[in-house]
Protein backbone atom coordinates (compact mmCIF):
# COMPACT_ATOMS: atom_id res chain seq x y z
CA UNK A 1 0.00 0.00 0.00
CA UNK A 2 1.26 3.75 -0.39
CA UNK A 3 0.22 6.44 1.59
CA UNK A 4 -0.48 9.52 -0.18
CA UNK A 5 -1.98 12.78 0.82
CA UNK A 6 -3.30 15.52 -1.00
CA UNK A 7 -0.46 18.04 0.69
CA UNK A 8 2.06 15.81 -0.27
CA UNK A 9 4.62 16.68 -2.97
CA UNK A 10 5.91 13.21 -4.07
CA UNK A 11 8.79 13.08 -6.43
CA UNK A 12 7.54 12.02 -9.79
CA UNK A 13 6.79 8.49 -10.04
CA UNK A 14 9.13 6.12 -12.34
CA UNK A 15 7.55 4.05 -15.01
CA UNK A 16 5.60 0.71 -13.92
CA UNK A 17 7.89 -1.87 -15.71
CA UNK A 18 11.41 -1.56 -15.43
CA UNK A 19 13.10 -1.33 -18.89
CA UNK A 20 13.98 -4.46 -19.69
CA UNK A 21 11.78 -5.95 -22.42
CA UNK A 22 12.78 -9.62 -21.22
CA UNK A 23 9.27 -10.43 -21.38
CA UNK A 24 6.39 -10.66 -23.87
CA UNK A 25 4.33 -8.66 -20.98
CA UNK A 26 6.73 -6.00 -21.16
CA UNK A 27 6.86 -5.85 -24.14
CA UNK A 28 3.38 -5.48 -25.04
CA UNK A 29 3.06 -2.79 -22.68
CA UNK A 30 6.22 -0.98 -24.65
CA UNK A 31 4.25 -1.13 -27.98
CA UNK A 32 1.20 0.22 -26.32
CA UNK A 33 2.70 2.93 -24.37
CA UNK A 34 5.11 3.72 -27.96
CA UNK A 35 8.08 3.33 -26.13
CA UNK A 36 10.78 5.26 -27.79
CA UNK A 37 13.51 3.60 -24.97
CA UNK A 38 11.84 0.26 -26.32
CA UNK A 39 13.98 1.18 -30.04
CA UNK A 40 16.17 -1.62 -31.02
CA UNK A 41 15.00 -3.92 -27.74
CA UNK A 42 12.67 -5.90 -29.94
CA UNK A 43 10.82 -6.05 -33.05
CA UNK A 44 7.30 -7.45 -33.56
CA UNK A 45 5.77 -8.77 -36.12
CA UNK A 46 1.38 -8.25 -37.30
CA UNK A 47 0.51 -11.10 -38.44
CA UNK A 48 -2.73 -9.21 -40.02
CA UNK A 49 -1.01 -7.31 -42.35
CA UNK A 50 2.92 -9.24 -42.34
CA UNK A 51 4.68 -6.16 -41.65
CA UNK A 52 7.08 -5.82 -38.92
CA UNK A 53 7.41 -2.44 -36.67
CA UNK A 54 9.88 -0.90 -34.12
CA UNK A 55 8.29 -0.63 -30.50
CA UNK A 56 7.26 3.19 -31.17
CA UNK A 57 5.88 3.21 -34.68
CA UNK A 58 3.20 5.57 -35.24
CA UNK A 59 0.77 3.39 -36.71
CA UNK A 60 -2.40 1.97 -34.86
CA UNK A 61 -1.90 -0.55 -31.96
CA UNK A 62 -2.69 -4.02 -33.52
CA UNK A 63 -4.86 -6.88 -31.18
CA UNK A 64 -2.99 -8.35 -29.03
CA UNK A 65 -3.51 -11.80 -30.32
CA UNK A 66 -2.25 -10.67 -33.94
CA UNK A 67 1.44 -9.52 -32.35
CA UNK A 68 4.94 -12.30 -32.81
CA UNK A 69 7.84 -9.93 -30.94
CA UNK A 70 11.27 -11.18 -32.14
CA UNK A 71 15.10 -10.48 -30.56
CA UNK A 72 15.88 -9.34 -34.08
CA UNK A 73 15.07 -8.07 -37.69
CA UNK A 74 16.40 -10.66 -39.08
CA UNK A 75 14.29 -13.04 -37.01
CA UNK A 76 11.05 -11.27 -38.34
CA UNK A 77 12.15 -11.36 -42.21
CA UNK A 78 13.06 -14.72 -41.94
CA UNK A 79 9.11 -15.51 -40.38
CA UNK A 80 7.98 -13.72 -43.09
CA UNK A 81 7.42 -10.34 -42.60
CA UNK A 82 8.21 -7.08 -44.60
CA UNK A 83 9.75 -3.87 -43.15
CA UNK A 84 7.43 -1.04 -41.78
CA UNK A 85 7.22 1.92 -44.20
CA UNK A 86 5.87 4.09 -41.16
CA UNK A 87 8.56 3.49 -38.81
CA UNK A 88 11.48 1.91 -40.86
CA UNK A 89 12.06 -1.07 -38.01
CA UNK A 90 15.83 -1.53 -39.87
CA UNK A 91 16.74 2.05 -38.68
CA UNK A 92 15.57 2.41 -35.57
CA UNK A 93 18.05 4.69 -34.05
CA UNK A 94 17.19 7.48 -37.13
CA UNK A 95 13.94 8.29 -35.61
CA UNK A 96 15.61 8.94 -32.25
CA UNK A 97 19.18 8.78 -32.06
CA UNK A 98 19.76 9.65 -28.40
CA UNK A 99 16.83 6.48 -27.29
CA UNK A 100 20.09 4.13 -28.04
CA UNK A 101 21.91 5.65 -25.14
CA UNK A 102 19.10 6.09 -22.72
CA UNK A 103 18.36 2.34 -22.63
CA UNK A 104 22.06 1.86 -22.38
CA UNK A 105 21.81 4.01 -19.22
CA UNK A 106 18.52 2.01 -17.74
CA UNK A 107 20.09 -0.78 -17.97
CA UNK A 108 23.01 -0.30 -16.18
CA UNK A 109 21.10 1.75 -13.47
CA UNK A 110 19.26 -1.31 -13.25
CA UNK A 111 21.68 -3.73 -13.04
CA UNK A 112 24.76 -2.01 -10.68
CA UNK A 113 24.79 -2.91 -7.13
CA UNK A 114 24.38 1.13 -6.81
CA UNK A 115 22.99 3.49 -8.78
CA UNK A 116 26.02 4.96 -11.36
CA UNK A 117 27.18 8.76 -11.14
CA UNK A 118 25.03 11.44 -13.80
CA UNK A 119 28.48 12.08 -15.06
CA UNK A 120 29.37 8.25 -15.60
CA UNK A 121 25.84 8.22 -17.37
CA UNK A 122 26.16 10.77 -19.13
CA UNK A 123 29.53 10.42 -20.49
CA UNK A 124 28.50 7.06 -21.98
CA UNK A 125 25.92 8.71 -23.66
CA UNK A 126 28.33 11.42 -24.83
CA UNK A 127 26.36 13.88 -23.40
CA UNK A 128 26.97 16.72 -20.74
CA UNK A 129 25.05 16.04 -17.29
CA UNK A 130 22.10 18.52 -18.07
CA UNK A 131 21.60 17.29 -21.63
CA UNK A 132 21.75 13.65 -20.70
CA UNK A 133 19.07 14.73 -17.32
CA UNK A 134 17.21 16.11 -19.94
CA UNK A 135 16.93 13.78 -22.51
CA UNK A 136 16.56 10.29 -20.13
CA UNK A 137 13.30 11.88 -18.70
CA UNK A 138 11.59 13.15 -22.02
CA UNK A 139 11.63 9.78 -23.09
CA UNK A 140 11.30 8.23 -19.60
CA UNK A 141 9.41 10.31 -17.89
CA UNK A 142 11.46 10.54 -14.73
CA UNK A 143 14.96 11.97 -14.16
CA UNK A 144 17.83 9.06 -13.75
CA UNK A 145 18.07 9.24 -10.10
CA UNK A 146 14.08 9.01 -9.65
CA UNK A 147 14.77 6.05 -12.28
CA UNK A 148 17.44 4.59 -10.11
CA UNK A 149 14.58 5.17 -6.57
CA UNK A 150 12.09 3.36 -8.54
CA UNK A 151 14.44 0.04 -9.16
CA UNK A 152 15.84 -0.05 -6.18
CA UNK A 153 12.29 -0.09 -4.42
CA UNK A 154 11.09 -2.73 -7.31
CA UNK A 155 14.28 -4.86 -5.92
CA UNK A 156 13.31 -4.63 -2.40
CA UNK A 157 9.24 -5.63 -3.52
CA UNK A 158 10.53 -8.25 -5.49
CA UNK A 159 12.98 -10.13 -2.63
CA UNK A 160 10.55 -9.71 0.10
CA UNK A 161 7.41 -11.28 -2.40
CA UNK A 162 9.76 -14.19 -2.96
CA UNK A 163 10.13 -14.81 0.86
CA UNK A 164 14.27 -13.39 1.41
CA UNK A 165 14.47 -12.23 5.07
CA UNK A 166 13.90 -8.27 5.56
CA UNK A 167 17.66 -7.51 6.57
CA UNK A 168 18.88 -9.35 3.26
CA UNK A 169 16.48 -8.30 1.27
CA UNK A 170 16.85 -4.51 2.25
CA UNK A 171 20.89 -4.23 1.60
CA UNK A 172 20.46 -6.79 -1.67
CA UNK A 173 18.02 -4.26 -3.28
CA UNK A 174 21.09 -1.27 -2.24
CA UNK A 175 19.78 0.36 0.84
CA UNK A 176 22.57 1.24 2.74
CA UNK A 177 20.67 0.76 5.90
CA UNK A 178 17.70 -0.85 6.90
CA UNK A 179 16.66 2.84 8.23
CA UNK A 180 17.14 4.15 4.90
CA UNK A 181 14.59 1.45 3.63
CA UNK A 182 11.97 1.71 6.42
CA UNK A 183 12.36 5.81 5.83
CA UNK A 184 11.24 5.17 1.93
CA UNK A 185 8.58 2.96 2.88
CA UNK A 186 6.39 5.55 3.92
CA UNK A 187 7.09 7.01 0.57
CA UNK A 188 7.02 4.71 -1.72
CA UNK A 189 6.65 1.41 -0.83
CA UNK A 190 3.83 2.28 1.53
CA UNK A 191 4.18 -0.04 4.50
CA UNK A 192 7.24 -1.34 6.13
CA UNK A 193 9.39 -3.84 4.74
CA UNK A 194 8.41 -6.30 7.16
CA UNK A 195 4.94 -5.96 6.35
CA UNK A 196 5.54 -5.92 2.67
CA UNK A 197 7.11 -9.58 3.28
CA UNK A 198 4.06 -10.20 4.94
CA UNK A 199 1.84 -9.41 1.83
CA UNK A 200 -0.11 -7.02 4.31
CA UNK A 201 -1.56 -10.26 6.64
CA UNK A 202 -1.44 -8.78 9.95
CA UNK A 203 -3.33 -5.50 8.74
CA UNK A 204 -6.45 -4.08 10.52
CA UNK A 205 -9.17 -2.29 8.70
CA UNK A 206 -11.84 -0.55 9.58
CA UNK A 207 -14.84 -0.07 7.38
CA UNK A 208 -18.32 1.79 7.37
CA UNK A 209 -21.54 2.44 5.19
CA UNK A 210 -22.65 5.34 4.41
CA UNK A 211 -25.47 7.04 1.84
CA UNK A 212 -25.06 9.71 -0.51
CA UNK A 213 -26.81 10.66 -3.82
CA UNK A 214 -25.23 7.87 -5.67
CA UNK A 215 -26.63 5.07 -3.71
CA UNK A 216 -25.14 3.10 -1.02
CA UNK A 217 -21.15 3.71 -0.13
CA UNK A 218 -18.49 1.76 2.13
CA UNK A 219 -16.16 3.76 3.22
CA UNK A 220 -12.55 1.68 4.51
CA UNK A 221 -9.19 2.77 6.18
CA UNK A 222 -5.59 1.81 7.69
CA UNK A 223 -3.91 3.31 10.63
CA UNK A 224 -2.34 5.04 7.66
CA UNK A 225 -5.37 6.49 5.57
CA UNK A 226 -8.34 5.19 3.13
CA UNK A 227 -7.50 2.17 1.66
CA UNK A 228 -11.25 1.85 -0.38
CA UNK A 229 -14.46 3.88 -1.55
CA UNK A 230 -16.89 1.63 -3.01
CA UNK A 231 -20.21 2.55 -4.23
CA UNK A 232 -23.18 0.19 -4.81
CA UNK A 233 -26.67 -0.70 -3.97
CA UNK A 234 -26.21 -3.60 -1.69
CA UNK A 235 -23.90 -3.98 1.85
CA UNK A 236 -23.57 -7.20 2.01
CA UNK A 237 -22.47 -7.11 -1.93
CA UNK A 238 -19.94 -4.08 -0.26
CA UNK A 239 -18.62 -5.94 2.22
CA UNK A 240 -18.06 -9.29 0.26
CA UNK A 241 -16.22 -7.18 -2.30
CA UNK A 242 -13.79 -5.49 0.33
CA UNK A 243 -12.84 -9.41 1.93
CA UNK A 244 -11.79 -10.54 -1.79
CA UNK A 245 -9.40 -7.16 -2.26
CA UNK A 246 -8.06 -7.50 1.19
CA UNK A 247 -8.17 -11.09 1.77
CA UNK A 248 -5.42 -11.36 4.75
CA UNK A 249 -6.42 -8.74 6.40
CA UNK A 250 -8.77 -8.37 9.55
CA UNK A 251 -11.81 -6.52 8.56
CA UNK A 252 -13.90 -4.35 11.86
CA UNK A 253 -16.50 -1.85 11.50
CA UNK A 254 -15.74 1.57 12.69
CA UNK A 255 -15.66 2.67 16.08
CA UNK A 256 -17.92 6.33 16.36
CA UNK A 257 -15.38 8.52 17.70
CA UNK A 258 -12.59 7.06 16.56
CA UNK A 259 -9.69 8.71 13.79
CA UNK A 260 -11.30 5.89 10.91
CA UNK A 261 -14.93 6.99 11.93
CA UNK A 262 -13.56 10.62 11.19
CA UNK A 263 -11.89 9.98 8.12
CA UNK A 264 -14.93 7.68 6.68
CA UNK A 265 -17.69 10.46 7.84
CA UNK A 266 -15.06 13.33 6.00
CA UNK A 267 -14.74 10.66 2.88
CA UNK A 268 -18.87 10.55 2.61
CA UNK A 269 -19.01 14.24 2.77
CA UNK A 270 -16.66 14.86 -0.15
CA UNK A 271 -18.83 12.29 -2.44
CA UNK A 272 -21.44 15.46 -1.87
CA UNK A 273 -19.02 18.33 -1.41
CA UNK A 274 -15.31 17.33 -3.66
CA UNK A 275 -13.60 20.19 -1.87
CA UNK A 276 -13.80 18.33 1.22
CA UNK A 277 -11.56 15.60 0.08
CA UNK A 278 -8.86 17.81 0.21
CA UNK A 279 -6.13 16.88 2.48
CA UNK A 280 -7.59 13.30 3.74
CA UNK A 281 -4.95 10.76 4.11
CA UNK A 282 -5.01 7.83 1.29
CA UNK A 283 -3.19 4.67 2.04
CA UNK A 284 -3.93 2.88 -1.73
CA UNK A 285 -1.85 0.36 -3.63
CA UNK A 286 -0.69 1.04 -6.44
CA UNK A 287 1.97 0.35 -9.49
CA UNK A 288 4.21 3.69 -9.34
CA UNK A 289 2.68 4.55 -12.75
CA UNK A 290 -0.62 4.09 -11.70
CA UNK A 291 0.24 6.26 -9.25
CA UNK A 292 1.24 9.20 -11.43
CA UNK A 293 -1.68 8.84 -12.71
CA UNK A 294 -3.88 9.03 -9.64
CA UNK A 295 -2.02 12.16 -8.76
CA UNK A 296 -3.04 13.98 -11.80
CA UNK A 297 -6.78 12.73 -11.38
CA UNK A 298 -6.87 14.83 -8.14
CA UNK A 299 -5.28 18.06 -9.82
CA UNK A 300 -8.56 17.99 -11.89
CA UNK A 301 -10.67 20.67 -10.43
CA UNK A 302 -13.85 20.16 -9.64
CA UNK A 303 -16.29 20.78 -13.02
CA UNK A 304 -13.43 19.79 -14.87
CA UNK A 305 -12.67 17.13 -17.43
CA UNK A 306 -10.19 15.58 -19.46
CA UNK A 307 -9.30 12.77 -21.92
CA UNK A 308 -7.37 10.32 -21.46
CA UNK A 309 -4.92 11.57 -23.96
CA UNK A 310 -4.75 15.15 -21.95
CA UNK A 311 -4.06 12.93 -18.72
CA UNK A 312 -1.29 11.15 -20.67
CA UNK A 313 -0.22 14.38 -21.57
CA UNK A 314 -0.37 15.86 -18.07
CA UNK A 315 1.90 13.15 -16.50
CA UNK A 316 4.63 13.41 -19.66
CA UNK A 317 3.36 9.95 -21.10
CA UNK A 318 1.90 11.60 -24.19
CA UNK A 319 1.91 7.81 -25.66
CA UNK A 320 0.76 6.55 -22.52
CA UNK A 321 -3.41 6.63 -23.43
CA UNK A 322 -4.54 3.33 -23.16
CA UNK A 323 -1.76 2.83 -19.84
CA UNK A 324 -3.52 5.47 -18.15
CA UNK A 325 -7.20 3.94 -19.14
CA UNK A 326 -6.04 1.09 -17.53
CA UNK A 327 -4.98 3.61 -14.25
CA UNK A 328 -8.01 5.15 -14.15
CA UNK A 329 -9.70 1.67 -14.09
CA UNK A 330 -7.62 0.22 -11.19
CA UNK A 331 -9.08 2.81 -9.20
CA UNK A 332 -10.63 1.46 -5.74
CA UNK A 333 -11.44 5.31 -4.05
CA UNK A 334 -14.63 6.39 -6.49
CA UNK A 335 -14.52 10.08 -6.00
CA UNK A 336 -12.05 10.94 -3.75
CA UNK A 337 -9.63 10.01 -5.99
CA UNK A 338 -11.93 11.38 -8.96
CA UNK A 339 -11.49 8.71 -12.06
CA UNK A 340 -15.09 10.07 -13.24
CA UNK A 341 -13.73 12.90 -14.68
CA UNK A 342 -11.92 11.47 -17.16
CA UNK A 343 -13.97 11.25 -20.45
CA UNK A 344 -13.73 10.10 -24.25
CA UNK A 345 -11.73 12.19 -27.02
CA UNK A 346 -15.18 12.68 -28.74
CA UNK A 347 -17.02 13.75 -25.10
CA UNK A 348 -18.49 9.92 -24.27
CA UNK A 349 -18.53 9.10 -20.58
CA UNK A 350 -16.28 5.72 -21.56
CA UNK A 351 -16.76 3.15 -18.79
CA UNK A 352 -16.84 3.49 -15.22
CA UNK A 353 -16.19 0.89 -12.36
CA UNK A 354 -19.46 1.98 -10.43
CA UNK A 355 -21.50 2.80 -13.45
CA UNK A 356 -21.77 4.99 -16.13
CA UNK A 357 -25.16 6.42 -14.62
CA UNK A 358 -22.96 7.49 -11.46
CA UNK A 359 -20.51 8.97 -13.43
CA UNK A 360 -22.87 11.24 -15.66
CA UNK A 361 -24.74 11.71 -12.05
CA UNK A 362 -21.49 13.17 -10.57
CA UNK A 363 -20.37 15.10 -13.17
CA UNK A 364 -23.51 16.89 -13.32
CA UNK A 365 -23.82 17.56 -9.83
CA UNK A 366 -19.48 18.81 -10.17
CA UNK A 367 -20.58 21.31 -13.47
CA UNK A 368 -24.07 22.70 -11.41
Amino acid sequence: MMAMTRQADPSPAVPDVISSYGDDNARWQAVLDRDAAAAGAFWLGVITTGIYCRPGCPARAPKRENVRFFDTPDAARAAGFRACKRCDPDHTTRADPLSAGVTVAARLIETAETPPPLATLAAQAGLSPSHFSRAFKARLGVTPAQYAHGVRDHKLKSALADGSPVTGAVYEAGFGAPSRAYEAAGKRLGMTPGRAAKKGRGETIRYSFGESFLGRVLVAATERGLCAVQLGDDDDALLEALRLRFAAATLEAAQPGSAYAEWIAAALAAIDHPEKAAGLPLDIQGTAFQEQVWRALMAIPAGQTRTYSQLAEDIGRPTATRAVAAACGANRLAVIIPCHRVIGKDGTLTGYRWGTQRKEKLLARERS
